[in-house]
C-alpha cells in the first residue's frame, strides 16, 4: 500500500470483514493484538482473495518484507530528498533496515530483476508525471525537488524510462499514462 486510498480501501475491508486493527500504514496492518499471534487460516486465506481483489497480496516470507521494505524506505527517501542531509541512498537503505547495503542490493536484484537504483529512478520519474499532469512546477523547479543534478539528467532519465521528453509528456497527459507508485 502506497497511497492513502490504498490504505483506506484496506480498512474498509478489513472492517466489512469484522477485523479490529490498530492502523494501517506503509505495507503494513498492525492487527495489535486483537488476533492473538495469528489470524485464523480460514480468516487469513479470505483476508488474502479479498486483498488480491483490490489488486494487493499478504507478504508472508521474510524475502518478500524485506523486498517491500526497501521499496518503503526509497519512497521515504524520495519524499524527504530535497531536504539537506546529503544521505545517500544506499546509506539511507542501510541504515533504515538496519542491514548491509550490499545484501540488501543484491537480494533486490535477483528477485525484482532490476537494481535498487533502477528501481528509485523508475520512483522519480512517476512522481515528474505526476508533476507534470498537475502542471504546477516547472521542469527546473522538479529536478531541483526530486535530487535530479539538472534539468538535463532529468530530462534524460526520464526519457530512458518512458521513450519520451518530459514536455512531450507533459502534452499527452489526457492519456493516463502514469502508473500508481504502488505499481511499480
Amino acid at each position: 500500500m502506497v497511497c492513502d486510498r490504498c490504505s483506506l480501501a484496506v480498512g474498509n475491508l478489513l472492517k466489512t470483514m469484522g477485523l479490529n486493527y490498530l492502523s494501517i500504514e506503509l505495507g503494513e496492518i498492525d492487527f495489535a493484538d486483537y488476533h492473538g499471534d495469528n489470524l485464523a487460516k480460514d480468516v487469513e486465506q479470505q483476508l488474502a482473495a479479498n486483498l488480491e481483489a483490490l489488486g494487493f497480496s499478504i507478504l508472508s516470507d521474510n524475502k518478500s518484507k524485506l523486498i517491500e521494505d526497501i521499496k518503503k524506505s526509497c519512497l521515504d527517501y524520495l519524499i524527504h530528498i530535497e531536504q539537506p542531509t546529503k544521505q545517500l541512498l544506499s546509506e539511507h537503505i542501510s541504515s533504515d533496515l538496519q542491514l548491509e547495503y550490499n545484501y540488501l542490493s543484491h537480494l533486490f536484484s535477483v528477485i525484482e530483476g532490476i537494481t535498487i537504483e533502477q528501481y528509485f529512478i523508475r520512483l522519480r520519474v512517476e512522481k515528474v508525471k505526476e508533476l507534470l499532469v498537475y502542471g504546477e512546477l516547472a521542469l527546473k523547479e522538479m529536478s531541483f525537488q526530486l535530487g535530479f543534478s539538472s534539468v538535463a539528467h532529468l530530462s534524460g532519465q526520464f526519457k530512458k524510462v518512458t521513450g519520451l521528453t518530459p514536455s512531450h509528456f507533459r502534452s499527452l497527459k489526457d492519456q493516463k499514462l502514469r502508473q500508481s507508485l504502488d505499481q511499480l
